[in-house]
């Protein structure tokens, strides 16, 4: 396991103020009271998956644990704190020394989730877990909402090639993370190199329709791609007509030429003509590329077509129209102390309606049918039941502080793969329904 695996997290800054000011506030208030110190357990899940949605995915995880690992304030920070009077100096005192000191158990990433899944459980001081609740939020929320749409899409493509583009559709930063959770969710490749260099994730790309049109014709274009990038490269067939762009195209490349992408047009027609012209041709190994704001929906309604390969950017980077998961992070168990033999004590706030939650540290398990699928998602406090001791789903991320369970982008992406192949076909369709699994509270 190599660097590229994990990620490269170089020049990563400090998350310290990617957080809300009333998480300071809080600790301050809480160091005053003598209760900063307290045994704590907070956990994140969401109370509802998004409308027609019928199961989550988990992306993040790693990105949290590097936030985790630089969650620190330097001393300029705590200058900016000190100098606007956002908190007083006994608590940029106590900030300055923060790390944090705890344990984090969570689902791991790549797996799918449903309503009340405990995704992530932060355990520790008051003080060092409130502090967490932001960052943790803001990363998982984005992350799972852009891997939830991949696998969507995934689903809907059937095996076809997914290529993530939706950089310029989005913040910069947003951009890198939106190509790493497409990957998780079932996407091939990317665009963006900021993702392909930090996350080690396959980039691919070769011209705009700028490019055909710097050109004194549509042959020159072509004729200077191909001498430059090789026959193997793939041609921008729309910029004026495609049946004409399509015949230079494999006049120049030849049979070798090795993909005609289509960019406007009605997909579905214009891809039947084109497949026709290039077998004709006798260009029958060139793959043909769609795109075109395409969605799941879109994709789906392509399945007829002889397309091999889908580009997709707005539609994913804004999650197909559900960009967060709604996740909170609650203090669901609380100790009188900072001592470990102290005991756990359920919180829950008292809610009415959609808002309800459950008390109580949780673990969270799979139950399955006798065919091996999965039928229900269980989730309780105390003891774990013995017929359901082998499907727990929480694993150790952090013990002590320190991060213990780094993996390669690439495990998450296979594990996602699994997760979603083990749930019932009905979880496939992309019409409006209800989570594919209950969940059942024990």
């Amino acid at each position: 396991m190599n660097s590229a695996d994990l990620g490269r997290r170089v020049g990563v800054p400090s998350t310290a103020l990617f957080t809300d000011q009333y998480e300071l506030t809080m600790v301050q208030a809480a160091l005053k009271a003598g209760t900063a110190d307290r045994r704590s357990v907070f956990e994140a899940f969401t109370r509802r998956l998004p409308e027609g949605r019928r199961y989550g995915v988990v992306a993040g995880t790693g990105r949290v644990l590097d936030a985790v690992e630089n969650f620190h304030f330097d001393n300029e920070m705590l200058a900016f704190l000190r100098d606007q009077d956002i908190v007083d100096a006994s608590t940029v005192d106590w900030l300055a020394d923060y790390r944090f000191s705890g344990d984090i158990w969570g689902y791991p990433e790549g797996e799918v989730y449903f309503p009340g899944s405990p995704l992530l459980r932060v355990e520790g001081s008051f003080a060092e877990c409130v502090l967490l609740e932001t960052v943790i939020l803001s990363i998982l929320n984005h992350d799972s909402a852009i891997a939830a749409a991949a696998s969507r899409m995934s689903a809907a493509a059937g095996g076809r090639r997914l290529i993530e583009m939706g950089a310029r559709r989005t913040h910069e930063l947003s951009a890198v993370a939106s190509a790493r959770a497409a990957y998780i969710g079932g996407f091939h490749t990317t665009s963006d190199l900021a993702a392909g260099f930090r996350y080690n994730i396959p980039t691919v790309g070769t011209s705009a329709h700028a490019f055909t049109l710097l050109h004194d014709s549509e042959r020159d274009a072509f004729q200077a791609q191909v001498d430059s990038l090789g026959r193997g490269t793939s041609l921008l067939v729309d910029t004026y007509d495609v049946t004409e762009a399509v015949r230079t195209a494999v006049e120049i490349a030849g049979p070798e030429l090795g993909a005609v992408r289509i960019d406007s047009g009605d997909l579905l027609l214009v891809a039947h003509r084109v497949r026709q012209q290039l077998d004709e041709l006798g260009a029958t190994e060139t793959k043909i590329v769609v795109t075109s704001d395409l969605d799941e929906y879109a994709i789906a309604s392509l399945a007829a077509a002889p397309v091999d390969a889908y580009g997709v950017g707005t539609q994913l980077v804004t999650g197909s129209g559900h960009p967060t998961c709604s996740m909170v992070y609650k203090l669901v168990a609380r100790a009188r102390s900072a001592d470990p033999a102290d005991p756990l004590l359920p919180v829950v706030k008292k809610s009415l309606g959609a808002k309800s939650s459950k008390g109580g540290r949780k673990w969270a398990a799979r139950r399955l049918d006798e065919y091996g699928v999965a039928e229900a998602e269980v989730i309780g406090t105390g003891d774990v039941p013995a017929e359901l001791a082998d499907r727990q789903l929480l694993v150790e991320l952090v013990k002590g502080g320190e991060v213990v369970a780094r993996e390669p982008l690439e495990a998450a992406r296979e594990r996602h793969s699994a997760a979603r192949a083990g749930l019932p076909m009905s979880a496939m369709q992309l019409s409006r329904g209800e989570p594919v699994l209950p969940t059942e509270y024990v």
